[in-house]
């Protein structure tokens, strides 16, 4: 599948900003069922310092904002070769031993709640597979969790969310890999791009989970959907929780407030004969 993407995220800032810094994981790259055909990013109020591989191997870019600096534009524009792959990457890379993947951190510990969300998806399982298992607490997880944005953010931990019973994708992922590092399971967050079925225009990027199963090695989730990723993903950053892949993280210095805005489009693009 050819997808084409175009991401632009605008930050005002009023009173102008004394200085800030921006931490950018904004480049997808090429890994398994994913071939990159073009990207490009352009900044506009701000400077491109340097770039570098993290230890998860996302592409990390870092930008400077100049003092007096009223608005920063990112505009992401690229061309994705995707195939489906039913959701299988393949063997554990990295600079992060596979151990660091069943740590928790402060997004992912688990509660009481996360706690006895996991135990009942191991009964359930009731010596099943280990994928059968994580396809199971998947399902537990979305039905513990409804789609409702605007009641948590971007500190919002696993539990809070769980035992609110509303979230978003990213936190129906931190429940997951929170509760699947609970039984064992290496699990990590993932940050990127759907295409939707129904509509080209979108208000955020995306989120889901990959589980390091034996035999299989590193396996997506999306909890939300309640699918492996397809075709139609275009996978960005990986992390051990939304802090290590998150598309932007920023510190800005002086009194000043910062309002963002976000534009995503993506599309499938008709393959010339």
């Amino acid at each position: 599948m050819h997808l084409l993407v175009r991401h632009v995220t605008r930050y005002r800032f009023d009173p102008p900003i004394e200085h800030g810094l921006q931490r950018l994981r904004l480049h997808p790259k090429e890994t398994h069922g994913q071939t990159i055909r073009s990207w490009s990013m352009e900044i506009a109020g701000g400077k491109a310092e340097c770039a570098y591989d993290d230890h998860n191997f996302n592409q990390v870019s870092l930008i400077s904002i100049p003092p007096g600096t009223e608005e920063l534009t990112i505009t992401c524009t690229g061309e994705v070769e995707t195939s489906d792959r039913v959701g299988l990457l393949g063997k554990h890379g990295g600079r992060l031993p596979l151990w660091a993947f069943r740590a928790q951190s402060p997004l992912t510990k688990p509660g009481p709640k996360m706690k006895e969300l996991a135990a009942a998806a191991a009964r359930d399982n009731d010596g099943g597979d280990a994928l059968a298992l994580l396809h199971g607490l998947s399902r537990a997880v979305v039905e513990a969790v409804d789609y409702a944005p605007g009641h948590t953010d971007v500190a919002t931990t696993g539990e809070a969310a769980l035992a609110a019973g509303k979230g978003v994708c990213q936190d129906h992922v931190h429940v997951f890999i929170g509760c699947a590092r609970a039984l064992g399971v290496p699990a990590r967050y993932v940050s990127g791009y759907l295409m939707m079925n129904d509509r080209v225009e979108q208000e955020a990027g995306h989120a889901w989970a990959e589980a390091h199963v034996d035999g299989l090695g590193w396996v997506g989730f999306d909890i939300a959907n309640g699918i492996c990723p397809d075709a139609r993903y275009v996978r960005v950053a990986s992390g051990r929780d939304y802090a290590e892949a998150a598309p932007v993280i920023g510190i800005n210095l002086g009194e000043t407030e910062s309002t963002l805005t976000v534009s995503l489009a993506v599309e499938q693009q008709a393959v010339q004969q």
